[in-house]
């Protein structure tokens, strides 16, 4: 077999990236012209076991006789709107959500429009399933919950030949990658290779939210080990049974799959990082952010959803951003991005520097306040820009929340209801409408529940959370609690990013789609309480926000698309994927009389 050195990577994705760059503008329209309306090259049995071609009893009479699949279905033919009701009965039926969660799984690898529709349509009914909080559950259950592989497994054991593992992948055209080594799993830990259910389902949101083609995403798996010895022990863990790969080693694993990427997808492929350790997290998004195009979601996406919550709540506080006081609950990857995004707002709003910016925001860690005079000292890494001289160190939140008298309270600490009674009333008391986020992830990993924020403080807090939570109805008023959820932003960065082939994603994108999301919400919703739009109107968000971002790469020379569409809109929506199903019949034609009789001898 032919190999590719490591070395030799760099070079090879130059020359791939320039003839790709090319090869995709020309055969854009082709392309999805030829995934929509598949030729009749594949039939018979292989046609009925491709997901993406499969419609299940809704072939026509004559595509089961042309396509050689006549008799292997049964003869009633049905609509795909009968399909759909079909499986949400089905779905309805089902008696816990990871056997709703398997449910949905197996229609995506039996029929990938009809997945995609059934989503669509119920999008606030199965959101919760395929992500967030389901999704976190499934992961621990992946063991049992698999079925059939998806996506990419590379292991710390392919080192110097992660290029051959790529090129197995069988779709030459991939535009988006969502990748993971499993070592933090949403506030759940180290779940190894189970952290696959999140690439799968983060790309599943790519198609469903922005119309990207489920045929150009591709979930991977960097499989480096794990140090759960629950599951090293777990007889049906898939993945390597050993303990993490870390150091010198692991950073050459990794920087040798981002030169692989470009050399088997080109430059402009996307690759968002996933669920990683927080100091990984930091140092890739550091080491990469200017050299690939990439981003990392639980840093950038939750940034840019938290900030867009922060400024739909200044149109009901009245507050102008930069007199909030914010202060924020732990102090991890999650929060430290929240609070990068936020403090680059304040500066580019007030025109001051970043470090005066950073001063206006707080934090509180695992051994309490930032302040220089703690004794637990700790102070390094990206939080140590907000730590604070002339406060008092307290190890007490509600201590905290008394000497701050914040405006904004963020929580991201993975730490279930740390926001105690005493701490949201102190809210309550120092605002007349206390801003609350509790954004830890799953739902028995929020700070707080909904019911709480809101009967503390009396229906006046403007609440949010990582997970959902149902509406709560208070003195004969129905609270509405806005989800924080990531899928508002990343949809919308990665169709703008996919479509228009930018280089690089840097800080400006993440601001620009926050400030988009916030405008999407309307004056009813605001007077509803919610600090975000209505679930079921986000893939229209998810164009606006790439429109929006659109605009910043052609006007910061980051697109590689030319010429630039004259309506940028109409060409992003031109690009969408579609879930009705196509006919497969080939298209047939008259010809002239004369030329179609057969020529005899006279």
């Amino acid at each position: 077999m032919f190999k590719i050195k490591p070395s030799s990577l760099r070079l090879i994705s130059q020359s791939v990236n320039v003839q790709t760059t090319k090869h995709v503008k020309n055969i854009a329209v082709d392309d999805k012209d030829r995934l929509s309306k598949p030729r009749s090259q594949i039939k018979g049995v292989e046609l009925l076991r491709n997901p993406s071609l499969y419609k299940g009893m809704a072939f026509t009479l004559e595509e089961r006789q042309l396509l050689g699949i006549h008799g292997l279905l049964p003869p009633a033919i049905l609509s795909q709107e009968v399909q759909c009701h079909r499986i949400m009965e089905n779905f309805l039926r089902e008696k816990d959500d990871l056997s709703r969660y398997i449910s949905l799984t197996n229609l995506q690898y039996r029929n990938e429009k009809l997945f995609y529709k059934v989503l669509i349509d119920n999008l606030e009914l199965l959101m919760p399933i395929v992500y967030t909080p389901t999704v976190g559950l499934a992961c621990q259950k992946y063991g049992i919950a698999f079925r059939r592989s998806k996506g990419l497994f590379i292991t710390i054991h392919d080192k110097g030949h992660i290029y051959d593992v790529l090129c197995n992948w069988p779709e030459s055209t991939v535009k988006a990658i969502v990748v993971t080594d499993g070592q933090r799993i949403l506030g759940l830990g180290d779940l190894g290779c189970y952290g696959m259910g999140i690439p799968i389902g983060k790309l599943s949101l790519y198609t469903a939210l922005a119309g990207i083609y489920p045929t150009h995403c591709l979930p991977i798996m960097l499989d480096v080990g794990t140090n759960n010895q629950q599951l090293l022990d777990d007889p049906l863990y898939i993945g390597l049974r050993q303990k993490r790969v870390t150091g010198r080693v692991y950073e050459e694993f990794m920087d040798e799959f981002m030169d692989a990427v470009v050399a088997r997808f080109g430059q402009n492929c996307l690759i968002q990082f996933e669920d990683f350790a927080s100091h990984n997290a930091y140092k890739f998004l550091e080491k990469y952010h200017d050299k690939y195009c990439m981003f990392n979601d639980d840093i950038q996406g939750t940034a840019a959803v938290a900030l867009a919550g922060v400024l739909t709540s200044l149109r009901v506080t009245k507050i102008p951003l930069e007199e909030n006081r914010i202060l924020f609950v732990g102090a991890g990857q999650a929060a430290c991005g929240i609070a990068d995004l936020v403090a680059l707002a304040i500066s580019r709003k007030v025109n001051i520097t970043y470090e005066e910016a950073c001063s206006r925001i707080y934090m509180f860690d695992v051994d309490g306040l930032l302040v220089e005079s703690r004794p637990e000292a700790q102070l390094d890494g990206p939080k140590s820009k907000y730590t604070k001289v002339n406060l008092k160190p307290t190890r007490n939140l509600s201590d905290a929340v008394e000497q701050i008298k914040p405006t904004v309270l963020i929580g991201a600490t993975g730490v279930g209801g740390i926001f105690t009674e005493s701490v949201i009333r102190k809210m309550g008391e120092f605002n007349d409408r206390p801003v609350i986020f509790a954004l830890s992830n799953p739902t028995d990993k929020a700070e707080c529940t909904a019911k709480n924020a809101y009967e503390y403080t009396d229906g006046r807090c403007l609440f949010s959370s990582g997970s959902p939570f149902e509406p709560v109805e208070l003195n004969g008023k129905i609270c509405i609690p806005g989800q924080g959820n990531n899928s508002y932003i990343f949809p919308g960065v990665a169709l703008a990013t996919t479509v228009f082939q930018s280089k690089h994603i840097d800080e400006e994108v993440f601001l620009i789609a926050a400030k988009t999301l916030s405008e999407q919400v309307s004056e009813p919703d605001l007077v509803a309480g919610r600090l975000y739009p209505p679930m079921k109107q986000i893939q229209n968000v998810s164009v606006k926000i790439a429109v929006e971002i659109s605009k910043y790469y052609y006007e910061t020379d980051l697109a590689s698309l030319y010429p630039a569409p004259y309506d940028l809109e109409s060409y992003i929506r031109d690009q969408l994927y579609d879930t009705t199903y196509q006919s497969y019949v080939p298209n047939t034609w008259q010809w002239p009389e004369e030329h179609t009789k057969p020529k005899n001898f006279d």
